[in-house]
């Protein structure tokens, strides 16, 4: 009987540790995920801190009172080249802060109603084999739904295809790709992927934007003028010196082509990224910068 009760005893022991292990064993897990919970939020903390110091840096700073002028052309692309990258490092974080014109590609968005600028798009996806269905299904990603067009008014089948695809304005690359993809299985064309997207298209709703020529890319020159690579090249080697239409020597045909789009020599708007690598993980965030107003806006964070 005894020896029944020490067995039943030792069972029990035996039970009882193994529940504190496993509860140790739970416990210290929660312990190790909050841990990392912690760590990211203060990660996160940091970024924060970050985009509030370049921001404070860019409103601040002595050189950008001077960007601030109406024709600052000289200047801006003075910093531009001096100030293309920056490395820093803050801890165990390292930083690399990077600054380009935010007005240097063309912005799909300002398609819409813009007849001479849709002609003009149309003949530069033609040249690479392009229909101008695409061209129709990217306007129907512009298209503003009211109440009177709700149901009617679209060229393609895109929202029927993809309802959950967002509408009134291609938002960014992302959309873009999403767009590409339905016009490739539907028209059953891979050409769409030769053109140079991230070298033509910026994002923004706004669809009252100009294109800086000082920082215009071949891309978006070869849209602009209807012209070929090499030429498109040879105009975008000029960036930072020019400051009036003679300064481009144009033809009188690429000047006529010119006169389709919204254009200028001077755009006070920074395109800003800033990458943060650590032991706790990297993040990318990018914004635009408005020198002028002093304000950053379109803020995209990537952790």
């Amino acid at each position: 009987m005894q020896q029944n009760k020490n067995a039943i005893a030792l069972l029990l022991t035996v039970m009882f540790v193994i529940v504190i292990s496993v509860a140790l064993g739970y416990g210290l897990k929660s312990v190790k995920k909050s841990a990392k919970v912690i760590e990211s939020e203060k990660f996160l903390y940091q970024n924060s801190l970050i985009v509030e110091d370049v921001l404070r840096i860019l409103k601040e700073s002595p050189d950008f009172k001077v960007l601030r002028d109406d024709n600052a052309t000289t200047e801006l692309y003075m910093f531009l080249s001096s100030s293309s990258y920056i490395p820093l490092e803050m801890g165990n974080m390292q930083i690399l802060i990077s600054f380009v014109s935010a007005r240097a590609k063309f912005n799909p968005n300002q398609l819409y109603n813009n007849s001479k600028e849709i002609d003009a798009f149309k003949h530069y996806v033609q040249e690479y084999m392009v229909d101008n269905f695409y061209v129709d299904i990217l306007l129907d990603n512009m298209k503003i739904i009211t109440q009177e067009n709700r149901y009617d008014g679209y060229n393609s089948a895109i929202f029927d295809k993809n309802p959950e695809l967002f509408r009134e304005y291609v938002a960014s690359s992302e959309h873009l790709k999403k767009i590409n993809n339905y016009y490739k299985v539907e028209y059953n064309n891979e050409n769409i992927n030769k053109i140079d997207f991230k070298n033509l298209f910026y994002y923004s709703k706004d669809r009252n934007t100009s294109i800086d020529l000082n920082y215009a890319t071949p891309e978006v020159w070869k849209l602009l003028l209807g012209v070929d690579t090499l030429r498109a090249e040879a105009l975008s080697s000029g960036s930072g010196s020019y400051s009036e239409i003679g300064d481009l020597g144009l033809s009188d045909e690429e000047k006529e082509s010119l006169k389709n789009f919204k254009t200028s020599f001077y755009e006070p708007y920074l395109y800003v990224n800033i990458e943060v690598m650590s032991e706790v993980g990297n993040s990318q965030i990018s914004f635009e910068y408005d020198i002028k107003k002093q304000k950053g806006y379109g803020f995209v964070f990537k952790i």
